[in-house]
């Protein structure tokens, strides 16, 4: 069996890291309105963002790390995912990111993050690392006080009960509830995922992942990915080797997802790898870069990596975040270098000047019927795997004259020049109906769609029976029951993300394959399905 070209079936159905370079999101968007900033002279303005399906945090990251470049403000970030897997990684992501700098050095700091975000194999010290804060993360994911008293900027409050107990479950099963390498076997299911991906080709992947880069990504503006390196992430899962490969050999069990099977006439939950296989998590930090000297070319090629790019745009931005974006001093000029003196994380003013706020698994459809989230949120960004929620719905909880930035599929390499024509298209017939208008004058871009909202358009997809006053941390949700579970009819033609803002059917059911297949993924079109909470691995 040949994957045929287009089918998309190597993007996965749950996503790991973005497929777009990192955004500050303050730039995109809409300015401080002057009379607001009058009006509250005494508070500082604020920004709440809506984030559907950002996955690795990086466009948060990257907001904090530029925040010194804007007028003071504080952040209000609401995320939504559709898997409780990818919001325990988030909250692990921004731990290290945040941790204080006497407990774990910048480079240490950076180095984890790396490859706990992008490998598939860890080297001892990370995994204990990750075993260690995994620990720490279940126990103060069930104790409220103490999860606001020491992680300030995190708001679990929108999960369900039944969320957050999922949630616990699978920080237990990141900390070791389940001993030995065979709980999550990553090498084999690696291997297994890359030989559905690739059916008969497989005895020429070598070719065929040659192929990919050179002649998609690199045409795409991904240059700067050398062809060993996204080689060596294809073949193994190591797309970051800051040591020697030998020591990457501890299973990363943060990529483990779970899903609910149809084995003889049962409902079973297996574990498995189900992301990306096929572009690989190079373009959220490796292909752009502030100081253009890592983008030089000698003779026609890149003088650096994706992956030095990388490792080099995560120190600077956790050093940035660490001062809370304060710049650097000008070098020599000692006074002002005592006087930018980074803020720890421990100081009050830093713990207040953002929040995270996780929402409830299938919600998106639903924001809208709580009026503490109408017309609340100044930008709202969608990724590409989650367009298929974009409608009326989200529209109305969008304020007049917010802005909405949608990540594009052009680097899902699956995908034909036309079918990506096709899907940007689709994107700007859905924002066109959840009430948005192109923004005048915003650069073309192949990577991000830009709309804006104007300020005179009522909101659509306002209900009429609206609750009055609801508590703001509360957020309405589908049944856990009747969110979908992902299916594994053969992929379309087209094998691009649904776009459709019909819900999937919700009582399909995906025919159990041989036990040593479990770990295939499904097909493209079953982006928008999202594991249940009941289908975490429970220890």
């Amino acid at each position: 069996m040949t994957t045929p070209a287009g089918s998309g079936a190597g993007f996965g159905s749950v996503c790991w890291w973005g497929l777009s370079p990192a955004l500050d999101l303050q730039a995109e968007s809409p300015p401080v309105d002057p009379d607001s900033q009058a009006d509250t002279a005494h508070k500082t303005p604020e920004l709440d963002v809506l984030l559907l399906g950002s996955v690795d945090g990086r466009h948060l990251l990257r907001t904090l790390a530029r925040a010194a470049l804007w007028p003071r403000r504080r952040f209000n970030f609401y995320v939504l995912e559709n898997n409780l897997e990818a919001v325990a990684r988030h909250m692990l992501i921004f731990s290290l990111a945040l941790e204080e700098p006497e407990k774990m050095g910048l480079r240490e700091r950076s180095e984890a993050f790396l490859e706990v975000w992008g490998n598939a194999l860890l080297r001892p010290p990370v995994a204990a690392l990750v075993r260690a804060q995994a620990e720490r993360l279940a126990n103060l994911v069930p104790e409220p006080d103490r999860l606001a008293e020491q992680l300030p900027w995190l708001s679990l409050r929108a999960l369900k009960f039944r969320e957050r107990d999922a949630l616990e479950a699978v920080f237990r099963f990141w900390s070791g509830g389940e001993r030995g390498p065979e709980a999550f076997p990553m090498s084999r299911l690696w291997d297994s995922r890359l030989r559905h991906y690739l059916g008969s080709r497989y005895d020429a992947r070598r070719g065929v992942s040659d192929w990919d880069l050179r002649m998609k990504l690199h045409d795409r503006g991904a240059q700067v990915i050398h062809p060993h390196e996204f080689r060596r992430w294809r073949d193994t899962g190591v797309a970051f080797e800051l040591r020697d490969s030998s020591a990457y050999h501890v299973p990363n069990r943060t990529l483990a997802s779970g899903r609910l099977l149809s084995h003889r006439g049962e409902r079973v939950a297996a574990r498995g790898y189900w992301g990306d296989i096929a572009t690989g998590p190079f373009v959220a930090f490796g292909i752009e870069a502030d100081d253009q000297s890592l983008l030089r070319t000698s003779n026609g090629q890149p003088v650096k990596t994706a992956g030095e790019i990388t490792q080099h745009n995560v120190t600077e931005l956790f050093r940035e975040v660490a001062a809370w974006g304060r710049p650097r001093a000008a070098q020599g000029d000692k006074e002002e270098e005592l006087r930018l003196e980074p803020q720890p994380w421990t100081s009050a003013s830093a713990r207040e000047s953002f929040t995270v706020h996780f929402l409830a698994l299938g919600s998106a459809q639903t924001l809208h019927h709580k009026r503490c989230y109408q017309g609340r949120f100044q930008l709202l960004y969608v990724a590409c795997g989650m367009v298929h929620l974009l409608g009326p719905e989200l529209g109305a909880c969008v304020s007049p004259g917010g802005n909405l930035v949608v990540e594009l599929a052009r680097y899902l390499v699956d995908l034909r020049p036309e079918q990506l024509q096709a899907f940007s298209a689709r994107v700007s017939e859905l924002a066109r109906e959840a009430g948005f208008a192109p923004q005048t004058g915003a650069s073309p871009s192949e990577t991000f769609a830009r709309f804006c909202k104007s300020g005179d358009s009522a909101p659509s997809g306002q209900d009429p029976a609206v609750e009055s006053e609801p508590a703001p941390g509360e957020v309405l949700a589908c049944p856990l029951e009747v969110v979908s579970v992902p299916r594994a009819d053969p992929a379309p033609a087209t094998g691009s993300p649904r776009l459709s803002s019909q819900p999937q059917d919700s009582s399909a059911e995906v025919p159990a394959p041989p036990q040593e297949a479990l770990t295939t993924e499904s097909p493209a079109q079953n982006l928008e399905s999202a594991p249940t909470p009941d289908q975490a691995p429970h220890p």
